[in-house]
């Protein structure tokens, strides 16, 4: 967390956390999300300024509940996530980056999500991986040490398989587990749309 915000949260402890303004889409991109677009359950405008967006990311936390938030001075403005807490890419010299430009720690689960999304997990970080990166790692997919054809992987996807589906990774193999989309949050411990906590909760 960047000095001037722990001044500012030092100075003004109480201000009121704001919710439903800032989203993390499934591509790793913030988005701003006005009244207008919180009210048509729109995305939001895409997030462009260099300083901004690394202001975000040196400052972006999560609290006890799995909520997650950037520390704005001493505001917390809390995120609506698309998808994961965390976006993956792919990168040539740091193997896998997340979208606040750190790189990935080594990487302990692999899990498939039932709409396709190829999630990354190494400790509490949990990453989906960009989709523009997915057929990349796709061809990593081994079963019975073979590469798996696009039907294999649709039938195991589908619940078709109970043959191990394996994702090579450098030096180590790692088995992928499936996971219901509707299940992420309870399993990995974050929450998507965040809302204020009712008293009996805090």
């Amino acid at each position: 967390m960047d000095d001037i915000v722990k001044q500012a949260l030092a100075k003004w402890p109480n201000v009121p956390h704001c919710y439903g303004w800032l989203a993390l889409d499934a591509r790793g991109n913030w988005r701003m999300r006005d009244e207008r677009a919180q009210t048509l359950q729109l995305p939001g405008d895409k997030l462009t300024h260099p300083a901004l967006l690394g202001f975000i990311n040196r400052n972006y936390e999560h609290d006890e509940h799995g909520r997650w938030f950037f520390q704005n001075g001493p505001q917390r403005v809390y995120v609506n996530l698309e998808t994961t807490p965390h976006i993956a890419r792919t990168d040539p010299r740091q193997s896998f980056v997340l979208h606040t430009g750190a790189a990935m720690p080594v990487i302990e689960a692999v899990w498939f999500a039932d709409d396709g999304g190829l999630v990354l997990q190494s400790g509490h970080i949990v990453a989906q991986l960009d989709d523009r990166d997915l057929a990349q790692c796709l061809a990593r997919l081994e079963m019975d040490g073979k590469p798996v054809s696009d039907a294999d992987l649709l039938n195991w996807l589908a619940g078709g398989s109970n043959t191990a589906l394996r994702w090579r990774h450098n030096d180590t193999v790692l088995s992928v587990g499936r996971i219901a989309r509707t299940d992420m949050e309870s399993r990995f411990g974050y929450v998507r749309q965040p809302l204020p906590l009712t008293p009996l909760t805090q």
